[in-house]
């Protein structure tokens, strides 16, 4: 039964060998091998063995032809495929060729190659029906806010800056289905927040609830990435532009929205700046630098601007940064105080600046910085530092009025977020005494002790209630310091020298402001120096020189404007209101 099933097997084999073109060599070998009447167990000899191995090997480089012929069809058919769906890259040229190009893909790199002549409309202006009626084509370069393909649909929102968003669609198109198909599988490619252009077909009478354009919505007609953005973002802007009540409300549900930390916001503060309110609180703080111009400007002052390497330390104290300087160490300028006088010594009466402070104390508080924008004015005065006194009082209600008729848009999206109310302020200065101060915060049960030290921010904060309460006013002044807390180029009080002509200026209970009467007698600068045992060096000795050549009474401010932004729209911390924040733990980005 063995020898039959072997004999079998055999022929078989052979037979198999013989279709499968083995070599004749080896086919005549398991022939003689058979007929010879060998029992088919027996010892084969090598030759045999060859044979046996070259008909194993022939099967398998058969079975590899077949496989590799079947790969190579495979890859034909998808290259085929994805060259019919490559998207090309675009390059804008000149608009008259814009037809031609394609209506989806990554444009080259924008190297200024040429005006193109597209005209790109503003996303607040599309709801304009004279200028754009229904049916008409634009052109929007903007950000992909968010973006949502399923079947033969997409669904998008455009954002320019980020206040104005309008949604644009697309819809597969049946007398064009592989077109159609070509642009939804490059829109699934596109990652939110990247740079586009779209242009789109104005449809009218949508009701759009979600977009800052309602009534209007757009069909894509075509749309070019810009510049992608990475696909793992370190957040969401949404996410960012949720108020904190909103956050803390969802984390009771089953999909809490995330809460992003200040260390995260402020690592990545482009992205943070994108959200609508953050966005506009630096609109906020444009808006305050340029309305305090125009006020100033009105009253005639006139712009300088001081340098910020100085040889010494501006107010004489600890708190600087110090910096080679070509082998002898300077230091980075605390305030422009001692050019500002030096600018009314040399009769620009009334002058002010907008530039940057440094102040290298190592404060880890909510309300300090350690460089921050300072705008400071000083000028001549006729008898009494009043004059200056007024002369801020009007700015800031410049400023205040200002910002509520002109940037209502923009406090409204704050404030969405960000939770306050408008600052309210008198028409003319509200003026609290030291004494009066002390008197108020005795009754709230503070210890002031000899009267003669500085307010703590509790102070500071029960003080603004208080007056607040009485005088209905969140901002107000306190006038006569004590002369030692204050610097030593302080006009000291005729009346009482402990005091001085100087007071701070205050919203919502902080300082946002010091100013002064300065001293304008050599004499008593110096004299001050000496009680206050500073000495006059390098950084003092011209500032001291321009005194002994004449110079006009005067008076001045230093306002941070950081602290106005914060303070004014009841942030809770004024990195919020410093565009890349500098604290004791952070020098970057």
């Amino acid at each position: 039964m063995l020898a039959r099933t072997s004999l079998s097997f055999v022929s078989g084999f052979t037979q198999n060998v013989a279709r499968r073109s083995v070599a004749p060599a080896a086919s005549s070998i398991v022939t003689r091998w058979m007929s010879e009447g060998d029992s088919p167990v027996a010892e084969k000899t090598e030759e045999e063995k060859a044979a046996i191995k070259a008909a194993r090997e022939a099967r398998k480089a058969e079975k590899e032809r077949k496989k590799a012929e079947k790969k190579a069809k495979k890859a034909a058919q998808a290259a085929a495929e994805a060259a019919a769906n490559k998207v090309e890259d675009v390059t804008y040229l000149t608009f008259e060729e814009q037809d031609s190009y394609s209506k989806m893909g990554d444009m080259t790199r924008v190297m200024s190659r040429s005006r193109t002549g597209r005209e790109f409309a503003k996303v607040e202006d599309l709801e304009d029906a004279e200028k754009y009626p229904a049916g008409s084509k634009v052109w929007l370069r903007g950000r992909l806010h968010s973006i949502r393909v399923k079947g033969g649909s997409c669904f998008l929102v455009l954002r320019q800056g980020s206040f104005n968003t309008v949604q644009a669609l697309f819809f597969k198109d049946k007398e064009d289905p592989e077109g159609s198909k070509k642009m939804l599988n490059y829109l699934k490619t596109l990652t939110v927040e990247s740079v586009v252009d779209l242009e789109g077909t104005i449809v009218g009478d949508a009701d759009v609830k979600s977009c800052s354009v309602q009534s209007v919505e757009l069909n894509i007609k075509r749309i070019h990435s810009v510049s992608k953005a990475r696909a793992q973002l370190p957040f969401l802007v949404e996410d960012a532009a949720r108020s904190e009540e909103e956050v803390e409300a969802s984390q009771d549900t089953d999909r809490p929205f995330p809460r992003l930390g200040q260390e995260l916001r402020l690592d990545n503060r482009w992205m943070d700046l994108r959200a609508p309110a953050n966005n506009a609180i630096m609109k906020i703080q444009s808006a305050i630098c340029q309305l305090f111009r125009e006020s100033l400007y009105s009253q005639g002052f006139m712009e300088i601007h001081t340098p910020k390497l100085i040889a010494g330390e501006s107010e004489s104290g600890a708190g600087v940064f110090t910096t080679d300087y070509f082998g002898t160490t300077a230091c980075l300028a605390q305030s422009p105080q001692l050019y500002k006088q030096m600018a009314i010594s040399a009769d620009m009466d009334r002058v002010f600046e907008i530039g940057p402070v440094f102040r290298a104390e190592n404060s880890n508080t909510r309300r300090h910085l350690c460089e921050f924008t300072g705008l400071d004015l000083e000028m001549a005065i006729n008898d009494h530092y009043m004059e200056t006194l007024e002369v801020v009082h009007n700015c800031f209600k410049h400023i205040f009025e200002g910002l509520e008729t002109r940037y209502a848009k923009e406090l409204a999206v704050i404030r969405e977020q960000y939770h306050s109310e408008p600052v309210t302020f008198t028409d003319e200065p509200c003026v609290l005494h030291w004494p009066e101060a002390q008197e108020i915060l005795k009754e709230k049960g503070f210890d002031m002790g000899d009267g003669m030290g500085d307010l703590n921010g509790a102070m500071e904060l029960a003080l603004g209630e208080a007056v607040k309460e009485k005088y209905g006013t969140d901002f107000f002044m306190l006038d006569k310091y004590p002369a030692e807390i204050r610097p030593f180029y302080t006009m000291p009080c005729p009346e009482d020298d402990r005091f001085s002509n100087s007071y701070d200026m205050f919203i919502r209970g902080l300082e946002i402001c010091s100013g002064a009467q300065r001293c304008h007698d050599p004499d008593l600068v110096q004299e001050i120096l000496e009680k206050k045992g500073i000495e006059a060096g390098e950084g003092l000795q011209s500032y001291i020189s321009s005194f002994k050549d004449g110079i006009s009474p005067h008076a001045g401010a230093g306002i941070g404007l950081e602290r106005v932004v914060f303070l004014y729209l009841g942030l809770d911390n004024v990195r919020k209101a410093s565009m890349f924040p500098r604290d004791p733990n952070r020098c970057t980005p």
